[in-house]
């Protein structure tokens, strides 16, 4: 079972990666929160260890941005005690919250926990539209049965429309979960990845009829 590790303290994911590592999981670690949006898209960790107080982007930051593509299990731990900081974490979409300084045995329970219900979930979909099948596990995308070839660009942005069929996916979150930063400005990168994607996967690409945009907002993946 793969974890991300998102903290900037180096003393605490060193401890925690030696200690996971010793219990059988597969660690990867980010320092920022930006770095942890970027390496969850490329390692699909099944349980996330989250830090609040991070630079670059916040923990609720992260957890919002996360829960746009994945349902894996995150697991806030923070030295943030208050009511308040735990209520906007759960709220925000986390499934746990451990405080610091906390038992190794306490969290390592937890971690089984959440890893016996991530067992059990549905393993990634198969998602169709058209004569277009996406295999999100595979990472494949066939056309009428011949695969089509994504740069990791396209890629990635065709998964986070997969992994949420039918809405609206904002422009905003796309440029954070892609290029990993809330600065980056949406000087056409968008609409040119999209173009390219509805060359390879449109019938017409003048007139999509699956990968929309909703002017302003975003886009969208309509299956029907």
């Amino acid at each position: 079972m793969k974890v991300l590790i998102a903290d900037d303290d180096p003393q605490l994911v060193r401890a925690l990666r030696i200690t996971l590592a010793a219990h059988g999981y597969e660690v990867v670690a980010a320092p920022d929160g930006a770095a942890a949006i970027a390496l969850a898209a490329q390692a699909h960790p099944d349980i996330v260890l989250l830090d609040l107080g991070m630079p670059r982007l916040g923990g609720v930051e992260v957890i919002e941005a996360l829960r746009g593509w994945t349902k894996a299990p995150i697991i806030v731990v923070s030295g943030r005690t208050g009511s308040a900081d735990k209520v906007e974490a759960l709220d925000a979409g986390a499934d746990d919250y451990v405080t610091k300084p906390f038992q190794i045995d306490e969290l390592l329970a937890r971690l089984r926990a959440l890893g016996r219900r991530t067992a059990t979930s549905t393993a990634d979909p198969v998602v169709r539209f058209g004569d277009i099948v996406i295999d999100l596990a595979a990472h494949d995308v066939t056309r009428a049965g011949a695969r089509v070839h994504l740069t990791p660009t396209e890629w990635r942005m065709l998964e986070f429309l997969a992994r949420n069929p039918g809405a609206l996916v904002t422009r905003q979150t796309l440029l954070k979960e892609i290029w990993a930063s809330e600065h980056v400005s949406d000087s056409g990168y968008l609409r040119l990845y999209m173009s390219q994607l509805r060359k390879k996967l449109e019938p017409d690409p003048a007139h999509p009829v699956h990968l929309l945009t909703e002017s302003g907002m975003g886009y969208r993946l309509a299956l029907d």
